[in-house]
């Protein structure tokens, strides 16, 4: 298989810095936080992921992540808050798309007792910058459950418009949902 578009761009250190946070690509030395993050059911309640149930998942979770960036298909960093050290959340494209279409999926999700405190409104910029960027996106796009009026809110104060409704898109948690895609141009 030929090396991705993108791979490039995605070796290397990657520390993306904000005012209060720093994203550094998932790695072994997160886990636990990870482990903590994605647990919690009220985290993982609106997404496709079951609550992880054991380290051993977190560190497979950790592996097809780190496996997907050394392919060029996908990142996803920690987010740290720069003051304390604390594991405050993860973000990242979970797949890029090069063939038939320059474009990224993102996703996040922050630690409950983060919520509210405005995390993503800090690194989804960050984020931006580097996938319209480093990556040459010319679209990025996410996937968000109706219900997930946080997640959706968040997205159209930074410039993303809804461009649909997609009709029993997925298929988890023992039951077909619908989604909205949400898309900015680069």
């Amino acid at each position: 298989m030929s090396e991705s578009p993108f791979a490039q761009a995605l070796a290397g250190d990657l520390v993306l810095p904000t005012e209060r946070f720093e994203l550094r690509p998932l790695s072994s030395n997160d886990l636990a936080g990870f482990f903590a993050e994605l647990s919690d059911p009220e985290v993982v309640r609106l997404t496709n992921l079951e609550p992880l149930t054991d380290m051993d998942q977190a560190a497979a979770f950790l592996g097809r992540i780190t496996a997907a960036r050394a392919e060029g298909r996908g990142v996803r960093w920690a987010i740290h808050d720069r003051a304390s050290g604390q594991h405050v959340g993860t973000c990242g494209f979970n797949s890029l798309v090069w063939t038939y279409g320059c474009r990224g999926e993102i996703g996040y999700d922050v630690v409950r007792g983060w919520w509210g405190r405005r995390v993503m409104d800090e690194a989804l910029p960050a984020m931006l910058a580097f996938g319209f960027g480093a990556l040459g996106l010319r679209r990025i796009e996410a996937l968000v459950m109706p219900e997930n009026e946080r997640s959706w809110a968040l997205l159209e104060r930074h410039g993303f418009e809804r461009e649909g409704l997609l009709r029993d898109h997925g298929f988890w948690k023992d039951d077909f949902h619908d989604t909205y895609l949400y898309a900015k141009l680069g």
